[in-house]
């Protein structure tokens, strides 16, 4: 089968796009067959070595198929069924073994390509907004890289929720987008300091969803009212430098947290919670994706490319 891999960490350079064994599933696994993958940020730490993984290691950390054959003590899925995952590397590839606990079944209201487009990152703002820091009436939320795709399916939860939006994005365009998705204010971070936009504008904000990293994150503590909350879940900008805990006393007793996906919906009942959310209002049309780029399998690198220089708004996608 064609895959994606890397076997050895590096720039995009790295990627190679060439035959590798087609997998056979194991105990409590499924083989699916890839129709759509997802590219993530979380696939660039795996390419750079950032996140480390077994070499050579087939990229791609959440994707939808159909199931073409399942191994032994498989209960629940059968061939045939269109499911869709997150959080199980190999996506990058025509077929993919994945756990079977951590496939869910797709709405037939839902194709393919929404349905890889959603689960990673809509199950990472499902979690920031439902569970890390549960939004309600009358919280205020400061959303960076708003109209990236995490961003916007953050920025429509919260406001599903209650809360007031503020943005930041680069772009007039990306604002409009951040805008569309009903983010109440919108900051121009490439015009205006933020920090300053986002006191002028709210005075202080609940909570910080910071998907960017070292470029905003000291800055953004800046933003927060005494005991809010920091929530660093990317570092797309690179990796945030140590800080001293005090830190956090000096700027009003604040909260910090660096979850991830893997420990909010690390059973069977909270992924099925998560995924039956998301999946269920994009079936009825209450939660929109952007899809902002489709890619065939063999130009992953230029995917990569075009989400590392954050030109790109809304999901990219590898299409197989």
């Amino acid at each position: 089968m064609k895959a994606v891999f890397v076997e050895q960490p590096g720039g995009v350079e790295a990627l190679r796009y060439a035959d590798q064994p087609k997998p056979v599933p194991a105990d409590g696994q499924a083989l699916v067959k890839v129709t759509a993958s997802g590219v993530n940020f979380i696939d660039v730490y795996f390419r750079t070595g950032l996140y480390k993984a077994p070499l050579p290691a087939i990229l791609g950390m959440e994707g939808a198929g159909t199931v073409e054959g399942i191994g032994p003590n498989v209960t629940g899925i059968q061939p045939g069924d269109r499911v869709a995952w997150a959080m199980s590397r190999g996506s990058y590839a025509e077929y993919a073994v994945v756990p079977s606990w951590q496939l869910v079944k797709i709405p037939k209201e839902v194709n393919f390509e929404l349905a890889a487009a959603a689960m990673l990152q809509g199950m990472t703002a499902h979690y920031l907004t439902h569970s890390t820091f549960p939004l309600k009436p009358g919280h205020i939320a400061l959303v960076h890289a708003a109209a990236g795709g995490a961003g916007l399916l953050t920025v429509q939860m919260a406001k599903k929720l209650g809360a007031r939006v503020i943005g930041t994005v680069s772009t007039e365009a990306k604002a409009a987008q951040a805008r569309a998705a009903g983010a109440d204010d919108v900051i121009l971070y490439t015009e205006k300091d933020f920090v300053t936009e986002t006191k002028r504008l709210a005075g202080a904000v609940d909570v910080v969803y910071d998907s960017v990293g070292a470029t905003t994150f000291l800055k953004s503590l800046d933003c927060l009212k005494p005991r809010g909350m920091m929530v660093s879940f990317g570092q797309s900008s690179g990796p945030v430098a140590a800080i001293e805990p005090l830190l956090l006393n000096a700027k009003g007793s604040l909260f910090l947290t660096r979850p991830s996906l893997g420990a909010y919906a690390a059973t069977r009942d909270e992924l099925e919670h998560r995924a039956g959310d998301v999946l269920s209002w994009i079936a009825d049309g209450s939660l929109k994706l952007h899809i902002g780029g489709r890619y065939p399998l063999s130009e992953a690198a230029r995917a990569h490319s075009d989400l590392e220089s954050r030109r790109t708004t809304g999901k990219l996608l590898l299409t197989i």
